[in-house]
């Protein structure tokens, strides 16, 4: 079966895709990547859609809009993968997450816009989307749904390992053997992509190449303020997302530092503004070490011996390099080691769970998400002919081998 698996995560930056052909042998499912792309969103609708994000106000109106032209956004990525690597038997779309509901640690819901009949009507391929909710209705955080594939990935791993993601949100699964927790640990990037955008650090609104974070300094001040989140004493599992995490809350956390970020300019006499506390690159330096600490921490607290990382911030060499320093004794490796292209994962994590939705198995693990019991995930919106699924598999495959 060859499932077209689709995602713009929390950096809200572009789509990835992944074509993966499944098939399953025994009781290993083998997946091979059969084309993957990443399509950036036309810079008006990404500017549209952070004008649109918590804390922003924004009306159903504008909703109703975004969820449109986010829809043909996927559409037309989908288009182009399916023109690119040949027809998929099923196209299963993320979707855009603008707002994630927790309160006293509690996922309650989850809203993820891109209407997936643009993606049906442009392909003639059925949709599955909206695959979080059903995990948030059993109890569960709906996130991070990727543990699925860890589990599947490397539970055969002597010792057990860490999978983690660095997106806009870093989340991390452990996996020993048949036992897994996941959760999400706090911001990898969402919060020095917002200093970056705002601040117009950077043409494409991130550090690439850690830059910007590599010419800084870290303030301790600011880092000790930003470390005494609440969030991260919060027991797993546990979600959370730019609903918490946005600018707003640097200014918030500069202002209890006493700092004020570097903004200077002409005064009277043509001279130069007095110094302030802290500069643009010192602020980055500062939030990519509030990425390494936090993650650090909880690995250490995991207590594995191996870390496979993905998602975008695993190309920051300044995060990587922290997390090797400051994790002595365990080896950190990008997933690419392991069959999954880091800059794909999460693209063949929602090509998976397809798989595994139209098979009538479920796509979540419990122990990741804090459900009540595994479900099978998704909506599924038919496309140009009769919806036709494969038979049903009696029982799920017991490990995920990747080429």
């Amino acid at each position: 079966m060859r499932v077209l698996g689709m995602i713009s995560g929390t950096s809200h930056d572009g789509i990835d895709v992944a074509v993966v052909d499944f098939e399953l042998v025994g009781s290993v499912l083998e997946g091979r990547l059969a084309h993957s792309a990443s399509t950036p969103y036309p810079a008006e609708l990404r500017a549209r859609l952070i004008a649109a994000l918590p804390p922003a106000p924004a009306t159903l109106a504008e909703v109703c809009v975004l969820d449109t032209l986010i829809g043909q956004s996927f559409a037309g990525a989908a288009a182009a993968a399916i023109d690119a690597s040949g027809p998929v038997d099923l196209v299963v779309s993320h979707g855009q997450t603008v707002y994630h509901w927790v309160e006293g640690a509690h996922a309650l819901g989850t809203l993820q816009i891109g209407q997936p009949a643009w993606i049906a009507e442009r392909t003639g391929a059925p949709v599955l989307s909206d695959v979080r909710i059903r995990d948030i209705t059993a109890g569960g955080h709906g996130a991070p749904l990727v543990s699925v594939l860890d589990g599947l990935l490397l539970g055969g791993y002597e010792g057990g390992a860490g999978a983690l993601n660095l997106g806009g949100i870093s989340n991390m699964t452990v996996v020993r053997g048949d036992t897994l927790y996941a959760y999400d640990i706090g911001p990898a990037n969402a919060l020095i992509d917002a200093v970056v955008t705002s601040r117009g650090l950077h043409p494409r609104g991130f550090d690439e190449d850690g830059r910007i974070a590599a010419s800084g300094r870290v303030s301790e001040p600011l880092l000790e303020v930003l470390l005494d989140e609440p969030y991260y004493r919060l027991a797993a599992p546990k979600s959370t997302g730019k609903e918490l995490f946005h600018l707003a809350y640097v200014d918030a956390a500069l202002a209890r530092a006493g700092l004020r970020v570097a903004n200077p300019g002409p005064v009277a006499g043509g001279t130069a503004a007095a110094a302030v506390s802290i500069g643009d690159a010192d602020l980055v330096a500062t939030l990519t070490e509030l990425t390494v600490r936090t993650v650090a921490h909880d690995v250490r607290a995991a207590g594995v011996g191996t870390l496979v990382v993905s998602g975008g911030g695993c190309r920051n060499p300044v995060v990587m390099d922290g997390l090797r320093a400051a994790l002595p004794g365990v080896t950190v490796s990008p997933s690419d080691d392991f069959g999954a292209p880091s800059d794909d994962k999460e693209a063949i994590a929602f090509a998976l769970i397809g798989w595994l939705t139209a098979h009538g198995l479920p796509g979540t693990a419990p122990g990741g998400t804090g459900a009540a019991g595994a479900r099978i995930l998704g909506t599924l919106t038919p496309g140009a002919g009769p919806l036709v699924l494969p038979e049903p598999v009696a029982a799920p495959p017991r490990a995920l081998r990747l080429a």
